[in-house]
């Protein structure tokens, strides 16, 4: 089919946020069949440490504004809508993905705050799932998209942190 149409974005092939939600759908339903003795011991600082995850994945992809640069831009953070620039300022400084981070971060987060095991080990599956089936798509049509400009940026920037 040659080129990849200039409107075309990304081929991701899922949907990012449906894979941590569905880490945590299934550590509950894992944890209701299947309970592990509690790694956690929800004594008050921890819950804060889980709040504190939260808040902090919430704010990396939402409030430190990865989704407002991305708007500002002039582009959408939809995965498939077509990018037209390279975004480098806010989080994008220190991570390419930050909203996928903030995605895993966040089921931390939730797994402590639920004193549940299952969804903690089932995090890093769902930060495999996004690396594979989203950001890795993305990345390459970005080099096809930008080439030296994104290998550039790549190497100035980690994947994750």
């Amino acid at each position: 089919m040659g080129a990849e149409n200039e409107r075309d974005g990304a081929r991701v092939r899922v949907l990012p946020p449906a894979i941590p939600l569905l880490a945590v759908m299934a550590g509950v339903g894992l944890n209701r069949v299947w309970p592990l003795d509690s790694v956690f011991a929800l004594a008050a600082p921890q819950r804060y440490w889980a709040g504190g995850l939260i808040v902090a994945g919430a704010v990396l992809g939402l409030g430190a504004q990865s989704v407002i640069r991305m708007r500002r831009s002039g582009q959408s953070e939809n995965p498939w809508s077509p990018t037209t620039q390279i975004v480098e300022s806010g989080p994008y400084r220190f991570t390419r993905n930050p909203m996928y981070l903030q995605m895993v971060v966040a089921c931390i987060g939730v797994a402590i705050a639920l004193s549940n095991a299952w969804i903690l080990l089932l995090t890093p599956g769902c930060a495999l799932v996004l690396q594979k089936f989203a950001i890795e798509p993305e990345e390459e049509y970005l080099e096809r998209k930008f080439g030296v400009e994104y290998l550039a940026y790549k190497s100035r920037v980690r994947r994750w942190m």
